[in-house]
């Protein structure tokens, strides 16, 4: 039988689970992207340069290769042309491009919730800053101001009053495709945030799993996520409410079967709120984190999904311990050193291991996801355990940058 094919955009590190996965399955990979010296494009069975931005061109390798399905697994630019080629050409993907295309705007996407009764924070859309100031007076501070259509926390910061608002949107502005900044309410969280993968089969969502969120309120980009927890914190009542909210939001859109990254909190008014759901999985290595966790392997789903295989394993995760994964960054750029460990510390809690830079590499600051290098899950027994370890992290685990 001829072996099938996807095609794979982007080709950074979180895209060698999936080539790995469809190996296991029999499938060939083709990764694709502007970058030739891209990580993972060593991994894959052939490479393509295309920029994945560009939907046509998108359209035009898919076709070439006759393949059998394609993907945008963490590489959010190329989601909306995966999904144009994959409705061009017939393959199977997570929804319409027209449902695709709402889930990735972010205008878009808050007119929707709003427009279907949706919790969705007060926001504007400006595309010029000389436009948002004149508003300045009237809009519900605090505030954070992000592009309409960007991911990896690029271009966002609070703004806490009007004085602020002209450097923050012309910094949303800078890293928008279209040059599209929305200026929302900030909702303060009443426990911490949820970033992490779910999973529909045939639009249902029979995986969603959720973490807590942690930031470094020490780094350039207190935005960018520095580590993730699991299980969640958020009440038993919030989590019901917000599967609930994300199966409404499936059976509206009319998704059909696939990974999403799905961000969700609870503010301080004691509402859950979804606040993302894009049809892709997670950067930050969030599918594997939740494979370590409970089993649940969205990563072999994923690519099943988009081969038009039958979905294999997907259910609701059952955690086993409590896990903690540490986003390895520097709040300085410096000379990496490595990761010191306390004594017997490695032996008895990390899992998983993987630094991405070597000893003597030069590290930047972190003012944005693509700023890690590298990633550390750790497992505890209990909930007081990774308290403890919190409290004082440095004492058990410390990234060394010069």
């Amino acid at each position: 039988m001829t072996k099938k094919r996807l095609l794979l955009l982007g080709g950074s590190r979180y895209a060698v689970p999936v080539i790995e996965a469809a190996h296991g399955l029999g499938a060939e990979v083709v990764t694709a992207d502007y970058l030739p010296g891209n990580f993972a494009h060593a991994f894959s069975d052939g490479y393509r340069n295309v920029s994945i931005v560009d939907a046509e061109a998108v359209l035009a390798c898919a076709r070439e290769l006759k393949a059998d399905g394609i993907m945008s697994f963490a590489a959010d630019p190329g989601v909306v042309s995966a999904a144009y080629a994959a409705e061009r050409l017939g393959l199977p993907f997570q929804g319409s491009l027209e449902a695709v295309r709402t889930l990735q705007d972010k205008e878009r996407f808050r007119a929707f919730l709003l427009g279907n009764g949706f919790n969705c924070p007060e926001a504007r859309t400006y595309a010029s800053a000389d436009v948002a100031l004149a508003d300045a007076g009237s809009l519900p501070y605090p505030v954070i101001a992000k592009p309409a259509d960007s991911a990896g926390s690029k271009g966002c910061s609070r703004v806490n009053g009007p004085e602020g608002l002209r450097a923050a949107v012309e910094s949303a502005l800078s890293f928008s495709p279209s040059g599209r900044c929305v200026v929302e309410r900030f909702l303060e969280k009443a426990y911490p945030s949820s970033d992490a993968d779910g999973f529909t089969v045939g639009g249902s969502f029979e995986c969603v799993s959720f973490t807590a969120q942690l930031f470094d309120e020490a780094a350039p980009n207190p935005y960018a996520p520095a580590a993730y927890a699991m299980p969640a914190v958020m009440p038993d009542a919030a989590l019901v409410s917000l599967e609930s909210d994300l199966q409404r939001l499936s059976d509206l859109l009319c998704l059909r079967s696939g990974v999403y990254n799905i961000e969700a909190r609870v503010a301080d008014d004691g509402e859950p709120y979804v606040m993302e759901v894009s049809p892709r999985g997670g950067g930050n290595r969030l599918s594997e984190m939740l494979r370590l966790a409970s089993g649940v392997d969205l990563v072999r789903a994923s690519v099943q999904a988009a081969l038009g295989l039958p979905v294999e394993g997907v259910r609701r995760p059952e955690v086993d311990g409590v896990w903690y994964q540490e986003v390895l960054h520097s709040n300085v750029a410096g000379i990496f050193q490595g990761v010191e460990y306390a004594p017997g510390f490695r032996e008895a809690h990390v899992a998983d291991e993987q630094i991405w830079v070597e000893p003597g590499a030069r590290v930047e600051a972190f003012s944005a996801a693509n700023f890690a290098f590298g990633s550390v899950m750790v497992r505890f027994e209990t909930q007081g355990e990774l308290e403890t370890f919190r409290a004082d992290k440095e004492s058990f685990m410390k990234v060394r940058v010069d």
